[in-house]
Order: C-alpha cells, then structure tokens, then sequence
C-alpha cells in the first residue's frame, strides 16, 4: 500500500479550510439577515454556494502555497534515496519562505550526492583496473621464479653449469618485484592523492647535477655516456625536490634502458621559451626513439611500446606514468618528442622563483 506523507497535513488543510468557509458562511449569513432581510430559502442557497466556494478557494490556495511544494521535496529526496538523479532545473523556487529554502538545500543535497557517488565509481574503477594490471604484472616475475625454482629442486642445484645461472635469472625477478611493488606504492599514493607534495623553493642545478652523478655507474654498466649540461648555479624554483629528482631518476634511466651501446644522454636546463617565469628541465637520448601513434600512450600505467626489452631490463611500466602524475601535482607541463631510431627528448617546466637572496645553499 503506498504511504500518504502528507496525510495529517491534508487534514489540517481540509480542516482549515472548512472552518474558513464555515466562518464566511456564517458571516454572510448574518449580514443578510441583519441588512438584507432575504427570505430563509434564499438565504440558506446563497450560504451553502459561499461556503463551497470559500472552501475550494481556501483550499486551492494551501494546496498551492503547502503540498505542491511539499511533493516537490519529498520527490527530491525520494529520488536521493533510489539513487536517481535528474536534473531539477524546472523546479522554480522563489525563497519566499522556510520551505523553498528546503527545496533548494535539498537539490543542492542531491548534486552533492550525486557527485560523490560518481567519485566513488571513480575510484572503484580505478581500483579494478588497478588491481586486474598488478595481477597480470605480477604474474611474469612470480612464475619465473617458480620455475627456476623447481627445476633446481627437480635435480638442476646439483648442476653447476645451470645452479648459479638459474638463481641470478630468479634474483633478478625478484629485484623486479622489490621495483615493482615500490612504483605501485608510489603510483597509488599519487593517483589518490594520498602523496603530498612538500614545494619549497630549491637550487635546481644541485638537483639536476646530483642525480646525474648518481646514475653515472648504470650508464657506464650500458655503455652510455651521460653527460650534464652546466647552467647557472642561481636558478631557483619552486618544487618539491624528492619527488623531482624521483623524476629525473626515472627520465635518466629509462634514457639508458632505450638507449644502444656508445649512445648518449644529455640533461640540462634552460629558460622555457613559452614563459620567461618557468625553466624547462630536459633529457635528450639518442636512443630507439618512440613511434608517434605510442606517445600519448606511453605515460599510462604499465605501457610499454617494447615489451621483451623493457621486461629484460627490469622496467616496471610505471616510470612515466609516475612523471605525469608528479608534474600534474605540481601545476607543471610535460613534454615528449621522438624519432624512432634517431632519440627522444623529455623535459618538464619548473617555475622560478623570483627574488636575489634565498635561504637555500648553493652547492658545487
């Protein structure tokens, strides 16, 4: 049975209304007996005719200024409870009173809701997605061990021509795994905000110069040479210098990985050509370069344009989507531009901070 939400206010209002119509009635009755002097017949016909019409007045007018508008919120918020959502924009309200005030709190309350429920699906989505591409990332690395594994226990650790070899190819996926998990921390925490980024203002050739020197053994292990553009040791920007440099580190290594033996990578820093105010940071290879259709892709989580040779060199598939989601944290614009078989250049606006002196050391 469908419930009646207004049932005691239509009474009050049925009530009203009678006892208004029978007070106009009465009145009306007076005044003619007392003025008019009409005959009882008469009289009693035009009394019943007022009052009906004085009723239907009445109610008609409560109706209008009460229940019409008390339908409308109950609408509201019956569809908030369903889940359904629509648009209430022919639904005029003119603030007169208490109740329109409810109305228009109560669409506002269900744009809000409706919003958050699309978030939700949001992060639902992502959570299924993220979740389906861990599960298949982790599948290689997880089943390559096994089966080192168990052909060293089948007999093959009793082998010296295949033990050692077996467990350095197991060692290595369990690296992957380590590098895995860690980008799929940090990739998660950047995705959902979690990941705040701590900007102050930093000497952005300390930053550039120390990570490149870092990386100097990997790029000597592929036989590449990494090379650092000098600029101005006074170049201060605005930045949050553990997650730029985890940037750099990125962008360099993936550099090497793509890069062929006695190829180069180049990283500097010069002023960006768009806004006198920002500094572009830029790693140049002369690497296998990217196809052009792969290039918006390759800053996807777990994209890879070469597969077997990202795998082999123990590449993650996050790197880039982790660049992309620190420079957007930032406020920052990233760039990619390729050739296959020529090179590739990554770089990254950085905004400068504009003053003479700073708190900050400037390092060697």
């Amino acid at each position: 049975m469908k419930k009646q939400p207004f049932k005691k206010s239509s009474r009050l209002a049925f009530r009203s209304a009678l006892f208004s119509a029978l007070l106009v009635g009465l009145l009306a009755a007076l005044l003619d007996f007392f003025f008019f002097n009409s005959t009882l017949q008469n009289s009693l016909l035009v009394n019943v005719l007022l009052i009906v019409g004085s009723f239907g007045i009445i109610y008609g007018i409560i109706y209008k200024l009460q229940f019409s508008r008390l339908e409308k919120l109950n609408q509201i918020n019956r569809n908030i409870a369903r889940k359904r959502f629509q648009d209430y924009d022919n639904i005029q309200s003119d603030g007169r009173d208490e109740l329109d005030f409810l109305i228009k709190q109560s669409i506002r309350a269900s744009k809000t809701v409706e919003r958050e429920i699309q978030r939700l699906n949001r992060i639902e989505n992502y959570r299924k997605e993220f979740i389906g591409d861990i599960s298949h990332e982790l599948k290689t690395p997880i089943f390559a061990i096994q089966g080192f594994i168990e052909t060293l226990l089948n007999g093959a650790i009793d082998d010296d021509g295949v033990n050692r070899k077996f467990l350095k190819k197991a060692m290595r996926n369990v690296n992957r795994l380590i590098y895995l998990t860690k980008d799929l921390m940090e990739i998660s925490k950047l995705e959902t905000g979690e990941l705040k980024s701590d900007v102050q203002d930093i000497y952005l050739r300390n930053v550039i110069k120390e990570v490149v020197e870092n990386l100097q053994y990997k790029a000597k292990k592929e036989d590449v040479s990494l090379q650092f553009e000098d600029f101005s040791k006074s170049v201060l920007v605005n930045a949050d210098r553990n997650q730029i440099k985890q940037v750099l580190i990125n962008l360099i290594e993936n550099a090497i990985k793509y890069n062929e033996p006695g190829g180069s990578v180049t990283v500097g820093a010069k002023s960006f050509s768009k806004d006198e105010d920002r500094m572009l940071v830029y790693v140049e290879d002369t690497g296998i370069g990217i196809n052009q259709q792969f290039i918006d892709r390759v800053t996807e989580r777990f994209f890879r344009v070469d597969k077997s040779r990202s795998r082999e060199k123990g590449g993650t598939g996050l790197g880039l989507a982790i660049v992309k989601h620190i420079m957007e944290a930032h406020g920052e614009e990233f760039f990619i531009e390729s050739t296959p078989d020529i090179g590739s250049t990554f770089s990254f606006t950085l905004s400068k901070v504009d003053r003479t002196s700073a708190a900050a050391e400037v390092e060697d």
